[in-house]
């Protein structure tokens, strides 16, 4: 089932194309990484597919709608969006922020506060001991954490999320992305962006890469992630070395 569908889509700024005539598909079910380098346009694209930036061509569809005409309490039922994270949260408690997520069902307060949507989200993403904490107490890789659980606590269809992991130790970093894959399990469809390049391959069913705002290569993880391609467009050389060092499962 397709969850969402960018057709062409750009976005000039500054006399620059950030997002030049990108095209992907979203299948729930399925995680989709968004890799590439600095600059690349992934953000922008992220922004696009949430309907937070209209592009100058091309169009984005939620499940056969065109997102622009979808009103933005409806859109937020429907895609969940989680930014970098930015500026520093009030000092709510962790739970009321995360809360916020039960809005877009006309839900708030302490009858969002007690949701089983949120006491699931604070759990999933190993939110329960900070549960009462001020969320400006937070460091940055609580942080991210929370704001994943608000947008799980909306229960939406389709989640975006923009270097969720960037902050992360490496068993958070782990947790969360296993997270993804149970919750495309569960019928979702994520698209994440990503810089480490290791968990993308391990935790994505696909691939894109994008370079000066173009997609360049869509696919399989070991289709994108090929040596050419690695020097072409990240400017480096790669080796596969067996015995690296890499966080590979959670100590129970």
């Amino acid at each position: 089932m397709i969850l969402m569908q960018a057709q062409d889509i750009s976005l000039t700024r500054g006399g620059r194309k950030v997002v030049d005539a990108a095209s992907l598909t979203l299948e729930a079910g399925r995680v989709m990484g968004l890799i590439g380098p600095n600059g690349a346009g992934k953000s922008t694209a992220l922004r696009m597919l949430a309907g937070l930036l209209k592009p100058d061509y091309g169009h984005v569809r939620l499940q056969d709608r065109d997102i622009g005409r979808i009103g933005a309490e409806m859109r937020a039922r429907q895609v969940a969006f989680i930014p970098q994270d930015g500026q520093k949260p009030p000092p709510m408690p962790v739970r009321a922020l995360v809360a916020l997520g039960r809005l877009p069902h006309g839900q708030a307060g302490e009858r969002a506060a007690g949701h089983p949507a949120v006491e699931d989200a604070l759990a999933a993403t190993d939110m329960l001991e900070l549960q009462n904490r001020p969320a400006s107490h937070l460091s940055g890789g609580e942080r991210a954490r929370m704001n994943l659980a608000r947008a799980l606590a909306t229960s939406t269809p389709v989640i975006l999320a923009d270097e969720p992991i960037a902050a992360l130790d490496p068993a958070h970093a782990l947790s969360m992305m296993q997270l993804f894959r149970v919750l495309a399990a569960q019928g979702k469809g994520i698209v994440v962006v990503l810089h480490d390049l290791a968990l993308a391959a391990r935790f994505c069913d696909e691939l894109v890469l994008m370079h000066q705002g173009r997609v360049v290569r869509h696919g399989l993880p070991e289709q994108v992630l090929q040596d050419t391609i690695m020097g072409s467009v990240y400017g480096v050389t790669v080796k596969r070395i067996e015995n690296a060092v890499i966080p590979w499962a959670l100590c129970r």
